[in-house]
Order: C-alpha cells, then sequence, then structure tokens
C-alpha cells in the first residue's frame, strides 16, 4: 500500500510537476529551474545595462561625472564608490573610467585602495555569475571568438589571466564572465586577478589624481609609468610564447 503522504507523477499528459515527498527533484525540473533562473539573471542586466545607460550616459566617458555622483554621498562617498565599481563593470561601465573617478574623488592613495578592493570585488562577482550560468550560456552571450580562449584558460589559466589584467585588451567583465565560465581553478584565477589588477589601478588611480594639473610632471611620469606597464606585460607575453 502508498504511503499517504506519497505523490502520484502524471507523466502521459505532460502534467506532473510533483514527486515523492522525501526525494530529490528530478534532473529535468532541476534543469528547468537552473535555466529559468540564468534567463532570469541575463535580463537583470539587460534592464540594469539600459537603466544605466538612458539614466546615467555621462558616467561611461566621464570620470568627473562619477566623482561628484559618489562624492554627494557625503561621509558614505567611500561605501558608494566601493560599490558601484563593484557592479558597474557589469552594466558595462568601463573600468578605467572608474578607477580615474576614484583618484579623482579620493586622491592617489585611497582612491588606489579603493579601486582595488573595488575591482577586485567585481571581478570576483562576475566570476560566480560565469560559473552559475555556465560554459554554453556565456559563449552564446559573448560570441564565440572567445571559444578559443575558454579552452586554454584550462591549461594556461594563470598566466592568461594575469597578462589581460595588466594588458586589458578583452573589457573587463567579459574576461570575468568568460574564466567563470571556462575550467580554470578559482585559486589561480583569484590570485592571477589580485596580482595583475594592482599596477594598473594604482597607476590609473595616481592618473586620475593629476588629472587636477595635466600636463604637469606627475601627470607626465604616470603616463610614462603606464606605458611601461603596458610594455612589460606585452614582454612577458612574449617571452612566455603565451597565446590567447
Amino acid at each position: 500500500m502508498r504511503a499517504t503522504n506519497e505523490l502520484i507523477i502524471e507523466r502521459g499528459n505532460g502534467e506532473g510537476a510533483e514527486w515523492p515527498a522525501g526525494t530529490e527533484m528530478p534532473s529535468a525540473e532541476r534543469a528547468v529551474l537552473k535555466n529559468a533562473l540564468r534567463l532570469s539573471l541575463v535580463v537583470l542586466l539587460v534592464l540594469a545595462i539600459v537603466w544605466a545607460l538612458v539614466s546615467h550616459r555621462e558616467w561611461f566617458h566621464d570620470p568627473a561625472r562619477v566623482r561628484a555622483a559618489v562624492l554627494s554621498w557625503g561621509p558614505w562617498a567611500p561605501l558608494a564608490y566601493l560599490l558601484l565599481y563593484a557592479v558597474g563593470p557589469s552594466f558595462l561601465l568601463p573600468g578605467a573610467v572608474m578607477t580615474l573617478a576614484g583618484g579623482l574623488a579620493f586622491g592617489a592613495a585611497w582612491g588606489a585602495i579603493y579601486a582595488v578592493i573595488g575591482a577586485f570585488s567585481g571581478a570576483l562577482a562576475a566570476f560566480a555569475t560565469g560559473r552559475f550560468l555556465g560554459r554554453d550560456f556565456v559563449r552564446r552571450v559573448v560570441g564565440g571568438r572567445f571559444q578559443a580562449l575558454l579552452e586554454r584558460l584550462n591549461r594556461h589559466g594563470f598566466p592568461i589571466i594575469f597578462y589581460l589584467r595588466v594588458f586589458p585588451i578583452i573589457p573587463y567583465n567579459a574576461l570575468n564572465l568568460i574564466a567563470g565560465a571556462s575550467p580554470i581553478r578559482f585559486r589561480d584565477y583569484f590570485w592571477a586577478t589580485i596580482l595583475g589588477i594592482i599596477p594598473g589601478t594604482v597607476l590609473f588611480a595616481c592618473l586620475g589624481n593629476a588629472l587636477w594639473h595635466p600636463m604637469s610632471p606627475g601627470f607626465l611620469v604616470t603616463l610614462a609609468l603606464i606605458g611601461l606597464c603596458f610594455a612589460s606585460a606585452e614582454l612577458y607575453r612574449r617571452r612566455t610564447s603565451l597565446r590567447l
């Protein structure tokens, strides 16, 4: 005799979203639920991007406007900046603009510290998003041109991520999503990201602070150091024969 709390699943007529009490959700139902959550996440991201483009278009090209918006929070300005940097790249807000805004708002030292924390937090969040969305889903979003990169991250995860952090030839958040969807070990992603973002982030924060005095010696030296940073990354890629 069936237990009174056991549910009968009707499969023949396409109905029956229930399963016996105390058992796990069937794989088909889990797949449907996960795909629904993935789609919902993508829709939310798209809506957030549209909102940012419509209501704060100036943020995408003017670090001074980002600075003004952040400082309007008064004593909470550092926290507002950290949160904006953590989620901004997911809305396609350029990381370079955010870092320059940090230098403008808080000076070279604190601007660099806040920018590194914000950039790293955003990288971890986007990586987790890529892991959740899965390889096939991310590949459809970013396009097939990054397929080779997905494959190589499995074998050369640390040096590739490190190089692309120092020399950002791939959009910041696209790289985070690709890494999350790739087989790269989290440990490699973690250390390559934190070590790779520090040089450029610190220099761009210094550049943002120097924007108050364009063409000053500090401004020109910072520009030269940024060029040296990029050149060193490219030399590293060539010496290690790293392929992207």
